[in-house]
């Protein structure tokens, strides 16, 4: 078997695994599904790396199914390819799925029934999309790949089924997301009715030909698919359904979601271009930079601003996800092999950090049944190997040398150059800084402690671990529903129905108990300190994860947590991963390199650009941002009142309303905002 041959195993395999632990899940016991998906999910993984380091240095695998190959350069095949980057991306996607399905052995409660298989099914089908828009070489079935990895997440996400508010928030994914879907579709539309190709490289080629043909119906057809792409990217303004998701979905499945599937519309925005409107017919180079360029620059600072302000330790983290996001694409901007070897290392090193940093959160959820900053204040002490996970975590995503989120941030900088590096600094300190805030009053009990009113009422919480009583955590799931929007003792819960009603909407979001102020609550705590009435999400009260509150951290959830914090160390210190990772740049940027592979089978000599280094200057601004982070951190925990939310920030708090009316015209804002930038 070649490797080209083996492509469609990284698709397939999953795929008929999921088939069948659905079949047998009825009579399988539940250690035995959770065994097989791990199993073929690090198969999966084991198979990536291989076919990544056997075509290293050789030409790209290209597979065409069932042996549609192209005539004289047009083709109506399905094609999937093998690039560097393509098969690197698949490779990490199934290395984090195998480590999420690790940390979610005995993670939920007894599941129902004849349904052993339910979660690890649901994984591998994610795990089979991501990785089927990683490698195909078709936008339409790039589209379908993209849905479904959005149907799947949406179920993911709402898996807590019987929760209300995880309803709210998966209803919240799956709207927005399906709008960018349809502007995506509507865009594939117009590229064929144009050219009558929908292979990305038969697409390329058509545009090609005829450079001057239809400026303004490119132009149009490219904005539309990328805001598909921007939106699973959770792109300033299209970002509003990432942290309400992650408010709501279970622990292993926010790791995937902050950790790869975002970066997939960061890499299928630039698989767009430098496939299809990179060549002489497609868009100008300096209207893609500004486009880039513009909308990273939002999406970090408000990404950076929204991460400090949070108390709510997963919703923190979300927006420190899409701060981040907002730096790829300005890492992406320079549109060089340079600034894409740059941003795939920084993504790289991102997503271990980043998972490992939610795995804690989880372990603070299945010991305190809160993730609220202010409430767990000096708590987490006896939880000594999670804080120094997450206190490296977050020393890690501010850049610290020599994390490979460091090394991605440097040659990120070194790309983008001037007053990017600022940009890069800035943002690295803010979110390293909360998190590194969080880590100090947590798990060390710096700062004063929250004075009673900032502390919400303590209900389910402090039961024995082992307690059950109605509505908690027991053998029928992870907590019975309560759609009436109370809490475990009667009263009105977690303040999200006050919100509503102190905005005037009454609004279905706020009978779900659901919307608030800063997204889906999950705990809302008293208005800010400022006395501007804004209801804030907090994390306290959050619902059992596991059968019963645990002592102590389980061994699979530290060692997965362990080993991607390990990875995203590893990506800063493996010089052969650095040369490997340039080589792909080099011919993701190529693109009639790529027009001639897949069309012609035919090795076009690439330029080599040299291979990444750390450098002194890259070294001293990660330095920087670190020391600026955990200063940042020690002022805010010695001089900030709890519960003090600036009043200049209320604009921005408020877009975050839970209202799915108010995301939708965000998002039709930020469609104009690309028509502008665009042409």
């Amino acid at each position: 078997m070649t490797a080209a041959h083996a492509l469609p195993l990284l698709v397939a395999g999953p795929l008929l695994g999921a088939a069948l632990l659905v079949a047998t899940g009825r009579w399988l016991p539940r250690y035995v599904a959770e065994v097989f998906g791990t199993v073929l999910a690090a198969a999966t993984a084991a198979l990536a790396l291989v076919l990544l380091t056997v075509t290293a240095h050789r030409p790209t695998p290209v597979e065409w199914a069932g042996g549609w190959r192209p005539r004289q350069g047009a083709g109506v095949g399905i094609v999937l390819v093998g690039d560097g980057l393509g098969l690197g991306f698949a490779a990490l996607v199934s290395v984090l799925v195998a480590a999420v399905l690790v940390y979610s052995w005995r993670f939920f409660d007894d599941p129902p029934a004849h349904q052993a298989g339910a979660f690890p099914a649901l994984i591998l089908v994610f795990q089979a999309a991501m990785c089927g828009f990683t490698l195909t070489g078709d936008l339409f079935n790039a589209f379908v790949f993209f849905e479904l990895m959005g149907v799947v997440a949406y179920a993911l996400t709402g898996y807590r089924v019987e929760e209300a508010r995880a309803v709210q928030g998966a209803l919240t994914f799956g709207f927005l997301n399906s709008l960018g879907g349809y502007a995506t579709l509507l865009g594939i539309g117009l590229l064929y009715a144009h050219t009558g190709a929908l292979g990305l490289a038969p697409l390329g080629a058509a545009l090609d030909a005829a450079p001057h043909s239809a400026g303004m119906l490119v132009k149009a057809a490219f904005v539309l698919v990328a805001t598909g792409f921007l939106v699973k990217a959770a792109a300033f303004p299209f970002h509003f359904w990432l942290p309400d998701a992650h408010t709501v979905a279970p622990t292993p499945v926010c790791m995937l979601l902050s950790g790869v599937m975002v970066q997939l519309g960061v890499y299928g925005t630039a698989r767009l271009y430098f496939t299809v409107f990179a060549g002489p017919g497609g868009l100008p180079g300096t209207a893609v930079r500004r486009t880039l360029l513009v909308l990273g620059v939002l999406t970090a600072l408000a990404g950076a601003l929204l991460c400090w302000l949070q108390r709510h330790i997963k919703r923190l983290l979300a927006f420190s996800t899409v701060a981040h996001t907002g730096l790829f694409l300005v890492g992406l901007a320079s549109l060089t092999p340079e600034g894409v070897t740059g941003t795939a290392l920084y993504v790289l090193g991102h997503a271990g950090v980043k998972a490992a940093l939610f795995g804690c959160a989880g372990v603070l959820v299945d010991r305190f049944g809160s993730v609220d900053e202010q409430e767990l204040h000096g708590r987490g002490g006896e939880l000594r190997r999670v804080g120094v996970l997450f206190t490296v975590g977050g020393l890690a995503l501010a850049g610290l040398p020599p994390f490979g989120t460091g090394l991605g941030k440097a040659l990120s900088e070194e790309a983008g150059g001037g007053w990017a590096t600022v940009v890069f600094v800035l943002v690295s300190a803010a979110t390293g800084g909360a998190v590194l805030r969080v880590a100090g009053g947590v798990f060390l009990g710096l700062g004063a402690p929250p004075g009673e009113a900032d502390v919400p009422a303590r209900t389910a919480r402090e039961r024995p671990p082992d307690a059950t009583e109605p509505g908690g955590p027991g053998p029928g799931g992870a907590g019975a529903a309560r759609t009436d929007g109370t809490d475990a003792d009667g009263a009105r819960g977690t303040g999200a129905a006050e919100t509503a009603g102190a905005a005037g909407t009454g609004s279905a979001a706020g009978v779900a108990g659901v919307g608030s102020a800063a997204g889906p609550a999950s705990g809302a705590g008293p208005a800010s300190a400022a006395g501007d009435g804004d209801a804030e999400t907090t994390g306290a009260d959050e619902p059992a994860e596991t059968p019963g509150r645990v002592t102590r951290a389980p061994d699979t959830m530290l060692a997965a947590t362990g080993a991607l914090l390990a990875g995203g160390l590893a990506v800063g210190c493996v010089p052969g991963l650095w040369a490997a990772v340039s080589r792909a740049a080099d011919s993701f940027t190529d693109h009639t390199g790529y027009l001639a592979t897949v069309l012609f089978a035919r090795a076009e000599p690439l330029p080599h650009s040299p291979v990444p280094q750390w450098t002194a200057t890259g070294v001293l601004l990660g330095l920087l941002s670190a020391a600026l982070g955990a200063g940042a951190a020690c002022v805010a925990l010695r001089t900030v009142p709890s519960g003090v939310r600036p009043r200049w920030s209320r604009p921005l708090r408020r877009l975050h309303s839970g209202h799915l009316g108010d995301y939708v015209a965000c998002a039709l804002a930020g469609v104009t905002l690309l028509v502008a930038l665009v042409w």
